[in-house]
């Protein structure tokens, strides 16, 4: 088994690489979330199935000090995506 991430640097890099997978293999998925505005809704298992990983990887101290994977996903998943038809923005 991988040790776990123990700096907030590498915590970091790991919320990056999964949520990239997401988007990876969920690209459509993810925007046809935007566009219907149910983006959580839809990639709810895939999203839960990262931060899974994700906190399966971490050290426990940098879990309850950051929210790395939620901003990932803001930061690689929404926010590059803002010029998408939603009724959210």
């Amino acid at each position: 088994m991988a040790a776990l991430k123990s700096t907030p640097e590498d915590a970091q890099r790991l919320a990056k690489a999964i949520v990239s997978d997401l988007l990876a293999y969920h690209g459509p998925k993810i925007e046809a979330g935007i566009r219907n505005d149910n983006l959580f809704d839809a990639l709810a298992d895939e999203i839960q199935e990262g931060r899974d990983l994700y906190n399966s990887r971490v050290a426990p101290d940098i879990l309850s000090q950051t929210n790395f994977f939620d901003r990932a996903l803001v930061d690689m998943v929404i926010l590059p995506r803002a010029n998408v038809k939603s009724r959210m923005w």
